[in-house]
């Protein structure tokens, strides 16, 4: 019991780096998904404008929400 304790109280902030290590794989996979449907939307002979602009927006936001996940993984080491 004493080895679980150990090992479970080193620290704490490991699991949560694995739960955003798996956020950021589940969001680049949907971002490289959206980028594939965007890129056979603008293939068509007639694309729909306006779904290809909703779902950049879409790609947009994921891009964001990488960048914020990616920066709590490597907080900036100014001091």
């Amino acid at each position: 019991m004493s080895d679980e304790t150990s090992m479970n109280d080193d620290d704490p902030s490991d699991e949560s780096d694995v739960a955003i290590e798996r956020r950021l794989a589940v969001l680049r996979e949907e971002h490289q998904d959206l980028d594939a449907a965007v890129q056979a939307l603008e293939d068509r002979p007639q694309p729909d404008m306006l779904q290809i602009a909703r779902l950049k927006k879409k790609k947009l936001a994921l891009k964001d929400q990488i960048g914020q996940l990616e920066d709590r993984l490597m907080p900036d080491i100014i001091a």
